[in-house]
This record gives structure tokens, C-alpha cells and sequence, in this order.
């Protein structure tokens, strides 16, 4: 057994930064204090929580257009409101990220409920996921290419 600092002893056929097996970074793990063993484990489970409990997604038009309806999806346009009229996806709601207030209105949708946000081409959606994210929003969506991808790939828009 080699001896490392306060007394944690690794296997003597293990080399710094080398294991050759599962079974020998489990006995390593395990000749850690039981306080540093917890620590890692709280560490490695927050990390997985905030993976888990705030997601974002980039989705293709197709993908995307799945996620319509879907577990209650908040479909929520970025885009100025010039632009919404010109066109938008159908039962979107206009949200426009450049104008003051974005989040005091967007506070307002179920953060529980998944966001599915979309601007022209991908980059004001992006910025809005972020800040959704930021604000406690559970899972945010982005429409990856924006309404310009949607459109060139032929999917339904309305100006109604």
C-alpha cells in the first residue's frame, strides 16, 4: 500500500493518475475519509440535480413542431412584435425579448410547464432561454434556425 497525506492508503500496484480497473478506483474512493467521500458524492449529485432540473434544448423544426402541445408546452415568440405580425407559428404568444419588461412577462407562464421559444434565426431566443433558465424556468426549448428555419422547412405559420 502506498501512503498518501493523513494516513489515505492506496492500492500499492496503483500509480498516480493511473487505474487499470472499476475495482481499483472503488477501493481508492473507498480508503477516503468518509468526509471527503461525502463532499465528492454531494458534489457529483448536485451537478446531476442542476442538469436535470433545468434543461435547455436546441431542436430542429421538425423535432420541435413535436413538442407543440405537449405536457402542457408554453409556446412563446421573441421576436418584435413588427416581426410577429408579419408572421408566427400558430398558437404563439408574443413576447418580445428586445422590449423592457421580457422577464416581468414571462414571469407570469408556468415555470413548471416547458417553453418552447423561438426568434427569426435563433439568436434572441437563445439570449431569452438563458435568462428563463436563470429565473427558475424548469425546461426551456429553442427552436434551433427560428422561424426562418420553421419556414424553410415548410411547417404551418399563421398572421392571425
Amino acid at each position: 500500500m502506498l501512503r498518501i497525506r493523513q494516513g489515505i492508503q492506496l492500492p500499492s500496484d496503483t500509480k498516480a493518475g493511473a487505474f487499470t480497473s472499476s475495482s481499483q478506483r472503488l477501493r481508492t474512493f473507498n480508503a477516503l475519509p468518509a468526509m471527503i467521500r461525502t463532499f465528492l458524492s454531494l458534489v457529483v449529485f448536485t451537478s446531476l440535480s442542476a442538469v436535470c432540473f433545468s434543461q435547455a434544448e436546441h431542436l430542429e423544426s421538425e423535432v420541435f413542431q413535436l413538442r407543440l402541445g405537449k405536457d402542457g408546452a408554453q409556446l412563446i415568440d421573441v421576436r418584435t412584435s413588427e416581426e410577429f405580425a408579419k408572421g408566427h407559428l400558430v398558437g404563439a404568444k408574443n413576447i418580445d425579448w428586445l422590449e423592457d419588461g421580457f422577464m416581468e412577462k414571462a414571469s407570469k407562464l408556468d415555470k413548471t410547464k416547458p417553453v418552447l421559444l423561438y426568434c427569426a434565426a435563433g439568436g434572441r431566443s437563445g439570449e431569452a432561454l438563458t435568462a428563463m433558465q436563470e429565473a427558475g424556468f424548469k425546461l426551456v426549448v429553442d427552436l434551433k434556425h427560428g422561424y426562418n428555419g420553421w419556414k424553410r422547412s415548410n411547417l404551418p405559420t399563421t398572421t392571425k
